[in-house]
């Protein structure tokens, strides 16, 4: 166990590494009241993890206490592995998103997407999938690679570069003056050859998988959800070949039909928002074991925070759809991810996806399963994060109470580990150490 020293997340000292200073590396233990074993779908008590280095090495009711190891009591809270946002923006912050790539240079949006990481992580999402710079390249190569080398504090990250769109399609600069020649918030690609030129690029620069654009704009018309779909069946396989040649993968933004049949013909790993599936399209999710990933909290934000009043009905409208929809696809047994498309509102406060997904239809036991085990699964680390397993990653976090039976406690984690590394610890008023 590595405790970081506070002065290292008072500011970006980008100078000084992260990891460099350190209290101790001796096994550590923690202790708490309880321990979630996600597996079995049960809380435990009480709950210790041996940690050793960067990997956890025993984990239950009770565990080895080596000679010398520092024991770390966190009282009456519960122990569980830490969070997993598969839907995130880090280069993006509330906002009109279309006016940020044009106001705001590459380098400042980068100092940005590094405070939005090191937010991420403090909330407790120590594994994320950033879906897309929004016209900022493959500068989250650059971010991952400085959180990887200890010299920022954020989570693990999968990193997908520019989404991938056709000419005139979702998130394209539409609405200003041609003349300005104002950039896309994507990379252009119109048939298959232009996908595969793309996603090579970005292979070549740092991707670890690459985001399509599947549909938009959306339409909800009383209780009739339209999107045109942007790729082809066809063209959408041969991408998904292509991620497959490099053990790559695909996500795809859709929200509707036909673009999510299409999607799940040609096998992506994600479909991302999922407003509307047809039960052919539900089947298949089910049989391919491809997740959908709801990005309730991004909805209720727009409807809550609209950027014009009247815009706030719209807003809530679809999301009332959305909810209706997401019964439907639990009844089906579509699988799910667990990914709130933060950026849009304020990072670190992302935990509030959990919520909607209980209030819309799951248990917090699915909640947490989609979100440890499916988001693991899908980001293609599933020996690694999402259980408190020997040999995994030493990211944990503790919150307060029972998770499986008050989700809202994710909202308010009082301890973060990541790689063995205390990133946060809030004072125990208990008597606890």
């Amino acid at each position: 166990m590595k405790l970081l020293l506070p002065a290292t997340f008072a500011a970006f000292a980008l100078t000084v590494p992260a990891r460099a200073q350190v209290l101790d590396a001796n096994p550590t233990v923690l202790h708490a009241a309880h321990i979630l074993d996600i597996e079995a779908g049960k809380i435990l008590s009480p709950g210790e993890i041996l940690i050793v280095g960067d990997r956890i090495s025993a984990s239950g009711t009770a565990v080895p206490h080596p000679t010398g190891a520092v024991v770390i009591d966190l009282g009456d809270t519960t122990l569980m592995p830490g969070l997993i946002d598969a839907h995130t923006h880090l280069f993006l912050h509330p906002g009109a998103e279309d006016l940020q790539t044009v106001e705001e240079s590459v380098p400042e949006r980068v100092l940005s997407a590094a405070a939005a990481a090191k937010a991420d992580l403090m909330a407790g999402f120590t594994a994320e999938r950033d879906m897309g710079t929004e016209g900022a390249g493959c500068a989250d190569v650059a971010v991952r690679n400085a959180i990887d080398r200890g010299e920022i504090p954020g989570p693990h990250m999968r990193v997908s570069c520019n989404a991938i769109d056709i000419l005139g399609g979702h998130e394209d600069a539409i609405g200003f003056n041609p003349a300005q020649r104002v950039l896309s918030n994507a990379d252009y690609a119109n048939s298959a050859d232009q996908i595969i030129e793309v996603m090579r690029q970005q292979h070549k620069e740092g991707a670890d998988f690459a985001k399509i654009y599947e549909t938009g704009p959306d339409h909800l018309t009383g209780d009739v959800f339209t999107t045109p779909y942007q790729y082809t069946e066809a063209q959408l396989a041969e991408a998904v070949a292509e991620a497959n040649r490099t053990g790559s993968f695909v996500g795809v933004h859709c929200t509707g039909e036909p673009g999510a049949t299409y999607a799940a013909q040609a096998g992506v790993s994600s479909i991302d928002h999922a407003y509307f599936l047809k039960p052919e399209t539900m089947k298949l999710m089910r049989e391919k074991q491809i997740y959908a990933v709801p990005t309730f909290a991004v909805m209720e934000f727009f409807a809550q925070h609209p950027e014009h009043p009247a815009d706030a009905a719209k807003y809530q409208a679809e999301l009332d759809y959305h909810a209706a929809q997401f019964k439907k696809q639990l009844a089906a047994g579509v699988p799910f991810a667990v990914g709130s498309d933060v950026g849009p509102f304020p990072h670190g406060t992302q935990a509030r996806e959990f919520e909607l997904m209980v209030k819309y239809g799951m248990t917090p036991l699915e909640a947490l399963r989609a979100d440890l085990l499916n988001g693991a699964k899908l980001l293609r680390w599933s020996d690694s994060i999402g259980q408190l397993k020997p040999g995994f990653n030493a990211d944990i976090i503790a919150v307060p109470g029972d998770p499986l039976a008050d989700i809202s406690v994710l909202k308010h984690p009082v301890f973060v580990m990541k790689d063995g590394d205390i990133v946060r610890r809030k004072p125990q008023h208990n008597g606890a150490n």
